[in-house]
């Protein structure tokens, strides 16, 4: 059995410093390298916690001058990017640290690219070739993350929605990737039942998605395997009853979702993602409902990978049709929704989330092509 309480160092695909404490080495960290005036970036829940405060009390202590941006939306937009560019340069900051879940890594990240990169923010998405513009240096960047879901503490690209239409748009390059993270799983233990809930779907949807995506990258898949293994494991305790190991083993499942996910995910991402644009709705809740339709989509001539699914969950029966439902067991176990009319979705909707979804960016590297009536249908169906 993994001893937790351990801070152990691995690098894949940046370094990482994981176990319980590992925040603690923040401030010497920042010190070492000469950096004395981080951003902190974050969500407006996350800075009035309370570990929150211990963490700039402790940079503090150091003699470190933190300044605080949050001002950010939880499905995050342009213009929370460029307020966290001016609050850098207007406070001389020389750093970035992005602490939190998704909505503030992808703010503290797009800032990174933002303080030597002047152009439209949106001229650097990667979808019309903007990676080509990532030319200049970045700020030293750290993450710190606090759920279990996206993994974007190990990413290298952040999605920011456009303030109008709230189109999702990707700024990506691998300069963007953090420098260091420190992954302490003592910093989720408070998580509300719900948010680990949905963070925690959310990790399994990437793992299972990138598992079974049409593109070739073999190391992707079996690191997707075993974040699915390793999230059956824990979902349910770090839900209903946390603990240091569950808490753990879904962070650790969390950053190999976000690695794996290299490979590509899929409908069930282009499902999701328009509920957030339309809806505003969580994005790891919008992919929990969507995640058993999604599967049954695409489980036909896909046998074989739905048995090693089945086995990485654990499941007494190894076929498409016990993973597809022990995923909407697993839902109503951890106290989430089934059906899309419970999350505020409408008949009215379907024809406006159909359109968002084939422009998503996520399906053409699902295992079968999904046309705009496989969207309507499958919305339909889950409604």
């Amino acid at each position: 059995m993994t001893d937790f309480n351990t801070i152990r160092q691995f690098n894949f695909p940046t370094t990482i410093r994981f176990g319980a404490g590992a925040i603690k080495e923040l401030p010497d960290h920042l010190l070492t390298n000469g950096l004395s005036r981080p951003l902190l970036v974050t969500d407006p829940m996350v800075s009035g916690l309370d570990f929150f405060k211990k963490i700039k009390e402790s940079l503090a202590a150091k003699s470190i001058a933190v300044e605080v941006f949050s001002d950010i939306h939880k499905n995050p937009v342009k213009t929370d990017v460029l307020k966290g560019g001016e609050a850098y340069h207007l406070t001389n900051r020389d750093c970035i640290i992005g602490i939190g879940g998704g909505a503030a890594m992808d703010v503290a990240r797009a800032i990174v690219l933002r303080i030597n990169h002047h152009r439209d923010l949106f001229d650097y998405d990667d979808l019309t070739g903007g990676d080509q513009y990532v030319t200049e240096e970045v700020p030293y960047f750290i993450t710190v993350p606090t759920t279990s879901g996206t993994g974007s503490e190990v990413g290298r690209s952040a999605i920011i929605s456009e303030d109008d239409t709230h189109r999702k748009r990707i700024l990506f390059a691998p300069k963007l990737m953090a420098k260091i993270v420190f992954a302490d799983p003592l910093l989720t233990m408070e998580l509300p039942p719900f948010i680990t809930a949905a963070t925690g779907m959310d990790a399994l949807t990437h793992n299972m998605e990138a598992y079974i995506s049409k593109n070739f990258h073999p190391l992707a898949g079996g690191i997707g395997l075993e974040g699915i293994f390793l999230i059956s494991q824990s979902i349910a305790d770090a839900v209903n009853k946390p603990d240091l190991e569950s808490r753990s083993k879904m962070m650790i499942a969390s950053l190999m979702g976000a690695v794996a996910f290299q490979k590509g995910l899929g409908v069930v991402h282009s499902l999701a993602h328009p509920l957030s644009s339309l809806l505003d709705t969580h994005h790891g809740l919008a992919n929990a409902v969507n995640l058993p339709y999604g599967m049954r989509f695409n489980a036909p001539g896909l046998e074989h990978e739905f048995k090693r699914m089945a086995q990485a969950m654990e499941l007494p029966v190894t076929s498409a049709e016990a993973v597809i439902n022990h995923l909407f067991e697993l839902n109503q176990q951890l106290g989430l929704p089934v059906r899309l009319r419970d999350i505020g979705v409408r008949e009215e909707h379907i024809e406006t989330l159909s359109d968002l979804a084939l422009a998503d960016f996520c399906h053409p590297n699902n295992p079968k092509p999904v046309t705009r009536n496989d969207f309507k249908q499958l919305y339909s169906a889950a409604l």
